[in-house]
């Protein structure tokens, strides 16, 4: 299967950061992101289309000849996008919107979860009609519970809760305030888990996984994860503690029997299975499953990959990946985001980027929310702006290069936290 050119799906960081490595993996590639930012501009050919628009995605990729489809946005994969082009017989790494229920409806997965043994907390879901059976279960847990949304929310359907009157409440933003929109129309309850967090990927043909370094996100958007859950602040990789036999016991325990019970279901999986998973007390419990690359742990993954990532993906959609652990590059990887201001609630756009020429040549800046004028000029464009991943021998190291490279950046209203890939205290989430 021969890959002269490649449409990747998306506009944010992720896939700047799917757009750098295939072509450091295959240089005279023909690249198209569609819709890019401003940043794809530069490396590739940005093409404007709706991400969710399944058929108008198709129809670029038939028109432009690619020879391979890759899907960034969970909303790309549920709008079936892979089903579209494969309608077409275009070769596509991401999953029909059938197994991308995984991450669109978190009772789906949950039912998966519970079919194929796969340790979870305990849950339970419903809609408005079925108030009394959730407060019920609210009440079992003693108020100590999570509360998210059914389907996507953009990362920020979660409330935590730590009693019965915090979590009713956050019932009613659901149910009647509709906070998430249709998103929350459905909810699921879990029981509150502490421990810290870890993402592992799992790039699948739908019957072999072969999994990439595990990575930790910094979800809420300030120092101490303080503050409201935003799309993700940075990322490091590996975290502490997280090698080899962490990620074998997570592929035998967690993402072979998903991909399993997806391909019993007659929903085989072909795409990146992205387990976020809690390391609690009494082992590793599955938070979610994601349908797609994660963003921002793609950025600092991603860079520490010493094998093609684009044979990976080939070997994926031919049906024949090499099972096991990929081969990363010695080093930890330490991504910080800077986001625009407002964020994560009403954003600023419009203000003039500088400094993104000034970063050391092995200092990595992956374009998220940025768009250029017509004199050529960065701008924000969005919530998340940029990332600025940096490699070192340690987590300090590497922190020290990514936060003195951002440190020649700047625009109004930038908003950065400062202790990316530092050891938080273990969350309290599901």
């Amino acid at each position: 299967m021969g890959i002269g050119r490649v449409l990747i799906v998306g506009s944010g960081g992720r896939e700047h950061a799917l757009a750098w490595a295939c072509l450091r993996d295959a240089p005279g590639l023909s690249v198209i992101v569609a819709p890019g930012t401003g940043g794809t501009a530069g490396i590739a050919e940005n093409i404007a289309v709706d991400v969710i628009d399944a058929q108008a995605v198709a129809r670029l990729a038939a028109e432009r000849e690619v020879d391979l489809v890759i899907i960034g946005p969970d909303a790309a994969a549920a709008a079936g996008v892979a089903d579209a082009c494969a309608a077409r017989g275009i070769p596509v790494f991401g999953p029909t919107a059938a197994a991308a229920r995984i991450e669109s409806s978190k009772t789906f997965a949950k039912q998966v979860m519970e079919t194929a043994g796969i340790p979870t907390a305990r849950w339970c879901a419903g809609d408005a009609a079925d108030r009394t059976r959730l407060s019920g279960f609210i009440a079992e847990l003693g108020g100590a519970c999570v509360v998210k949304a059914d389907g996507l929310a953009l990362g920020k359907g979660v409330m935590v809760c730590g009693d019965v009157a915090e979590a009713e409440r956050a019932l009613d933003e659901c149910f009647g305030e509709l906070r998430f929109g249709d998103a929350g129309r459905r909810v699921v309850v879990e029981e509150l888990l502490t421990g810290p967090e870890v993402s592992v990927f799992g790039l699948s043909d739908g019957d072999r996984v072969r999994t990439l370094v595990p990575a930790r996100d910094h979800k809420r958007i300030f120092d101490g994860d303080r503050g409201p859950n935003t799309g993700g602040m940075g990322a490091v990789a590996p975290p502490d503690g997280a090698m080899d036999a962490f990620v074998d016991e997570v592929s035998r325990t967690v993402l072979d029997p998903c991909i399993a019970a997806l391909r019993e279901h007659g929903n085989p999986f072909v795409g990146c299975l992205y387990a976020g998973l809690m390391l609690t007390p009494d082992g590793v419990r599955v938070l979610e499953f994601n349908a797609r690359f994660g963003d921002p742990e793609t950025q600092v993954v991603l860079p520490l990959l010493d094998e093609s990532l684009l044979d990976i993906l080939t070997a994926c959609v031919r049906g024949d990946v090499s099972a096991g652990v990929a081969r990363a590059r010695p080093g930890v990887a330490v991504g910080v985001v800077a986001a625009a201001a407002g964020y994560p609630g009403d954003v600023r756009r419009g203000d003039v980027i500088t400094g993104t020429d000034a970063l050391d040549d092995d200092v990595l800046c992956f374009h998220a929310g940025t768009a250029r004028d017509g004199a050529g000029t960065f701008r924000t464009a969005g919530g998340r702006v940029l990332c600025v991943t940096a490699i070192g021998p340690d987590a300090e190291a590497a922190r020290a290069r990514a936060y003195g490279n951002l440190a020649r950046v700047h625009f109004d209203g930038l908003q950065a936290r400062s202790d990316i890939g530092r050891p938080v205290a273990a969350g309290a989430r599901s």
